[in-house]
């Protein structure tokens, strides 16, 4: 693994960048379609 670090280290850092990127956009996505969160403000 020493040698071919890549192998893992860019598949890993892609998984995390999409897993965020849903993360965000869910969270995006709530505050547009929930009311009860408009109701708050």
């Amino acid at each position: 693994m020493a040698v071919a670090w890549w192998i893992s280290t860019v598949p890993g850092l892609a998984i995390m960048f999409i897993v965020m990127s849903m993360n965000i956009f869910g969270d995006w996505l709530r505050d547009v379609l929930d009311p009860r969160l408009r109701q708050l403000e």
